[in-house]
């Protein structure tokens, strides 16, 4: 089934990892140690385990909150955390309530408190691998019943026959009726080795399937070798999002299509929420030879900047596609692109998520990822709500995106495709050509 005064060393020094699903958003953010312990605010110990996280969150944020929407002031902080510690909590879903009402005043989505369940689902979703049996689901929209998209090949809903198309009716028993996608996850989702049992509608009939789940790899790059009618070969890539094994894939399929004889590449980032920053770094290393890929800037104007290290795979033409899905790490990866005149960017303007998160683990095992920088594209351009705009537009329809399907990325049913593929092959002839036009020149030849 299937984001200290030292800024530029804490950020070289913490590990990364991507948080799913924040606000509808991934997000690029670095990893504190879980357990994190912090004294007291006024020099003295809290043992009172709700107040003690309660604590911690508020320090975390006092110290380290990057406030991008001007809401947050030092002083009303101060004086939030005297009347939340002067207070009495029953247990922890009290505590847990006054740490979201005072996270939610500081009016940032990204900044958001994990308790210990949701905490430990957000370290499986980001790991690059979990435990299930392998189905990608969706919610049809007319029907509201979950739908099998695909079964992952090689897992167990693979070898069990499970198909696309079919509807999950029950799973061990529960009916599915009014279920979500994350609930039936839940459920689904479970130790290795131990057994989830679905009721499957097939053309009619049900059948029930017992699974035995397995650990699942979750596979950030899809590909395709597409040729043109003029033997034009393009290396199609889709990277679904940037979790652990994203590098690595990336890496692999660009030297495949390297030992293929590729012409050129099209990088599809379209509807890719983002994930690990550093990742997304690692990524435009292997496009990027040269030049700046991203800084971040903390509350204190601290920048850490990331390079590329003369490491690409590739020097052939690249077009990346964007739209209104591509955000985060996708938006530095994109940015990074097109600012190093690297490639072009063909489709919608990119969503505008320029903030990077802190995750941070708590004494109780809960969690809290923390808003502590934004990050600037090379050319110092803060995307942060404002996107960055495709070179070349190229957009779908209503009509066109209601009966877009997965199977149509990179086809010729995908439109915006054919007007990145086009991009791509113009780019070709203009470097087979030997022609170069730079700006500010009298190569008019060049220019026509």
């Amino acid at each position: 089934m299937s984001r200290g005064s030292d800024a530029r060393r804490f950020f070289r020094s913490a590990p990364l990892l991507v948080t799913l699903g924040l606000a509808g958003v991934s997000t690029a953010v670095v990893l504190a140690g879980p357990g994190l312990t912090l004294p007291s605010a006024t020099g003295g110990s809290i043992t009172n385990s709700p107040k003690e996280v309660i604590d911690q969150v508020w320090q975390i944020v006092y110290r380290d909150f990057l406030d991008s929407s001007g809401s947050y002031s030092p002083d009303r902080w101060k004086s939030l955390r005297r009347d939340l510690l002067a207070r009495s909590y029953a247990g922890p879903a009290e505590s847990y309530e006054a740490i979201r009402g005072m996270l939610g005043s500081l009016n940032d989505p990204y900044t958001r408190f994990l308790d210990p369940k949701q905490f430990k689902e957000m370290q499986i979703d980001t790991s690059g691998e979990l435990m299930g049996v392998g189905i990608q689901l969706s919610l049809d929209k007319d029907s509201k019943e979950l739908i099998v998209v695909s079964p992952i090949e090689g897992t167990p809903a693979s070898k069990a026959g499970v198909q696309p198309k079919d509807v999950i009716v029950t799973i061990d028993g529960q009916s599915t009726k009014g279920m979500g996608t994350e609930d039936a996850v839940k459920l689904i989702r479970g130790p290795e080795g131990s057994e989830v049992i679905l009721g499957l509608r097939r053309k009619g009939s049900v059948v029930t399937v017992p699974l035995t789940r397995a650990r699942i790899e979750i596979h950030a790059v899809e590909t395709s070798l597409n040729q043109l009618a003029d033997g034009t070969r393009v290396g199609y890539i889709r990277l679904k999002q940037f979790n652990a094994n994203a590098s690595r894939e990336m890496r692999d399929a660009i030297r495949t299509f390297e030992t293929d004889g590729v012409d050129g590449y099209v990088l599809d980032v379209r509807f890719n929420p983002g994930g690990l920053l550093d990742a997304s770094i690692d990524i435009a290393r292997h496009w990027l030879n040269k030049g700046t890929i991203v800084s971040t800037r903390t509350r204190e104007g601290i920048r850490d900047v990331r390079r590329a290290t003369g490491s690409a795979i590739t020097d052939k033409p690249v077009v990346v596609l964007v739209n209104e899905g591509s955000a985060s790490a996708s938006e530095i990866l994109s940015g990074a692109l097109q600012d190093n005149n690297r490639a072009k960017l063909v489709g919608q303007k990119t969503f505008g998520k320029g903030l990077v998160q802190s995750v941070r683990g708590l004494a109780d095992g809960s969690g809290i990822t923390v808003t502590i920088a934004k990050y600037l594209t090379p050319n110092g351009t803060d995307i942060h709500k404002n996107g960055i705009k495709p070179d070349i537009q190229a957009k779908l329809t209503e009509k066109q995106l209601k009966n877009f399907e997965l199977k149509d990325f990179g086809t010729k049913n995908d439109l915006q495709y054919r007007v990145a593929e086009t991009t791509l092959v113009k780019e070709i002839r203009r470097l087979d050509s030997g022609l170069s036009y730079q700006p500010g020149t009298a190569n008019l030849h060049s220019a026509l």
